[in-house]
């Protein structure tokens, strides 16, 4: 494991799962999930490239937890942005929650990111399209709370982040216009909540499986 610093919200635990020559891919997981998720074994088994790294969100695995909370997707899109400045460019594979980073990532940091892979799990519905009614959050310390286990405050303000369909085609948008590559975002979901079908309505984005987009990025041809 690897400590990368996150400016003053703490320490992120980036793991690289495999190693090896070739393109390398970096794993995010889904909401209350960390970096063993199923999506990271399913890289270590398939991925054509390089290294898979995982990252550990903020809030998750061995990574920080803020006091008082204050989670929110862009903080996120921060941690990886962290965690690429460590590894270089490469292929972002996002479940659910981290589906949803992942694009932003792939749109703020397309120098960076040789294509995203969107894939359900936990989190990818977020809070919808439009604000809901405010709740302010009251959570009890627990001692018996085993130290890995994610933190409530990301669990409930994560959960119930706002993903705007405009915001999400944004990213979208900046990642096809400005990535090297022909085909930057890929969508492997299922589910289909309203910022992902915005996605899925920009040229340059293609629906496939996961398995095709681990042959499509992990190609050093590419």
């Amino acid at each position: 494991m690897i400590s990368v610093t996150h400016g003053r919200l703490g320490q992120l635990a980036l793991h690289r799962v495999r190693a090896g020559d070739g393109p390398p891919a970096l794993v995010l997981h889904g909401l209350g999930e960390n970096a063993t998720s199923v999506l990271t074994q399913l890289l270590v088994n398939g991925w054509p490239g390089g290294d898979v790294w995982a990252l550990d969100f903020l809030g998750h695995g061995a990574s920080a937890r803020p006091k008082g909370g204050g989670y929110t997707c862009e903080h996120l899109m921060a941690d990886t942005d962290a965690a690429l400045a460590h590894i270089g460019a490469a292929t972002v594979f996002g479940r659910g929650l981290g589906a949803y980073v992942a694009l932003l990532i792939a749109g703020a940091r397309p120098d960076l990111v040789h294509g995203a892979v969107l894939c359900d799990g936990p989190g990818l519905n977020g809070g919808g399209p439009s604000p809901s009614t405010p709740v302010v959050v009251a959570i009890t310390p627990d001692p018996s709370r085993p130290a890995e286990a994610p933190d409530p405050f990301a669990l409930v303000e994560l959960g119930r982040d706002v993903r705007p369909a405009d915001y999400a085609a944004n990213f979208c948008r900046q990642a096809t216009w400005l990535s090297d590559i022909d085909i930057p975002i890929t969508v492997a979901a299922v589910a289909r909540p309203d910022w992902l079908v915005a996605v899925l309505d920009t040229p340059g984005v293609q629906a496939a499986t996961i398995d095709d987009a681990m042959k499509l990025y992990g190609s050093t041809s590419e």
